[in-house]
């Protein structure tokens, strides 16, 4: 009798674990703002990197909106510019926003369309769990920015592994 070998293809992670990791990652940031003191959160800068608001425009440009985008399929335009009127509770109040949001239109997300390809705003083409790698990997990239300014001025960040 001969026997054939079938490959089983073995899930390594379901996307509630990769939700689940990406709210990590926000608190984390979350934490990281809330510890940057607010006058320079708007000012601070080193080598020419932008401040740490910022960047924060930034990945509430980004996250949130490429989610939407992913579960719809209606085309989002990428902004990056909000009136926080230089006030952390401001910038705070949008992201937990932006979170609330990630977390309902994550659940409209069929498990199909992890492996669908997209353009993102228009402009950048991958798988969507590829786009959602980028959210997190722009992410993380900022909060390290953010945390060599803590450093720079004295102020120990939140440990980077307590998600």
């Amino acid at each position: 009798m001969e026997t054939t070998n079938v490959k089983k293809e073995v899930q390594v992670i379901n996307a509630e674990e990769l939700l689940t990791h990406l709210k990590g990652h926000r608190k984390l940031t979350r934490r990281t703002i809330e510890i940057f003191p607010e006058e320079q959160l708007f000012t601070y800068s080193i080598g020419g990197m932008r401040s740490f608001a910022e960047l924060i425009q930034e990945l509430l440009g980004i996250a949130a909106p490429g989610i939407k985008e992913i579960a719809t399929g209606n085309p989002a335009e990428l902004q990056e510019n909000f009136d926080h009127q230089n006030k952390k509770a401001n910038l705070l109040e949008a992201w937990d926003k932006a979170t609330v949001e990630i977390e309902k239109y994550w659940l409209q997300i069929e498990q199909e369309r992890f492996q669908e390809t997209i353009k993102s705003f228009g402009q950048y083409e991958g798988k969507v769990w590829e786009n959602i790698f980028y959210f997190i990997d722009n992410e993380i990239h900022h909060r390290a920015q953010a945390f060599v300014y803590l450093r720079a001025l004295g102020i120990d960040p939140p440990f980077f592994w307590d998600r």
